[in-house]
């Protein structure tokens, strides 16, 4: 059974048309990319799936239930989390504080003062950060992180909900080749040791064709292609899109596309 199940979905801004019937199912426990050139719809059909923006028509039901226009905070509340482009983390706070803080928001906590709050969830918090790699750098300011380190205390606070879904926005923008496939090795490791799903856009064909279970393309709003790895690599019309005509993905140096 699918975890997550869009069907027919629909975005139109006037009289045109950014996404165009689009369907697709998530299963627990898989990675899905969803790739695609600028401006074939990744971002409106990503943003539609989380929340952001509300759809014109169709479905998105997760774990049985109906998310269309539902907000995004609701929404994450019944067990979507997600990261973003840029990361959202407070850069004057330390690696420790930013997840607490993801925490008390997740648990609907509110004070007044930060100090009444420095105390809690430090063991939830420090077992989270372990899982990132990060629990050596716990009292370290995040604006003294590398990009990289950055991004690693980002998941970890997306993770502070127990998401059995993830969206995740370009995780590795802005990253150098080493630095993006240890995220997302990353994220695969945790895809299975926590036994949820992950939907991811990326423009870096070399760690989607690495560690994703499966992949979606979309060009000029419409899914023109679903399937491995391999199936995808193969696919002429995908080359097609990507390339007009003589050249294949493997033709790719690393992060290009």
């Amino acid at each position: 059974m699918s975890l997550l199940s869009v069907h027919h979905l629909t975005k139109r801004f006037g009289g045109n048309t950014a996404v165009q019937d689009i369907s697709f199912d998530l299963k627990q426990g898989e990675l899905l990319a969803l790739i695609g050139p600028n401006g074939a719809g990744k971002s409106t059909t990503f943003n539609m799936v989380g929340g952001q923006l509300p759809a014109s028509s169709g479905s998105v039901v997760f774990d049985g239930r109906e998310v269309l226009g539902r907000s995004s905070r609701h929404i994450a509340q019944l067990g979507i989390g997600r990261t973003f482009q840029v990361a959202a983390t407070f850069a004057s706070l330390t690696v420790m504080e930013n997840v607490q803080m993801a925490l008390l928001s997740h648990r609907r906590k509110v004070y007044s003062f930060w100090r009444s709050a420095a105390g809690r969830y430090q063991d939830e918090a420090r077992q989270l950060l372990e899982q990132v790699g990060m629990a050596t750098q716990v009292d370290r300011p995040c604006s003294e992180l590398a990009y990289g380190d950055v991004k690693r205390v980002e998941l970890a606070m997306s993770l502070a909900g127990k998401p059995r879904l993830l969206l995740m926005d370009e995780p590795t923008a802005g990253m150098a080749s080493a630095e993006r496939n240890a995220l997302i090795a990353l994220v695969k490791r945790l895809v299975v040791q926590n036994n949820m799903a992950v939907l991811f856009t990326e423009h870096s064909m070399d760690v989607v064709f690495a560690y994703a279970d499966r992949i979606l393309v979309l060009a000029r709003g419409q899914l023109i292609a679903q399937g491995s790895a391999e199936q995808i690599r193969a696919h002429p019309k995908v080359q097609e899109v990507y390339f007009g005509t003589g050249k294949t993905f493997e033709d790719l140096a690393p992060g290009d596309a």
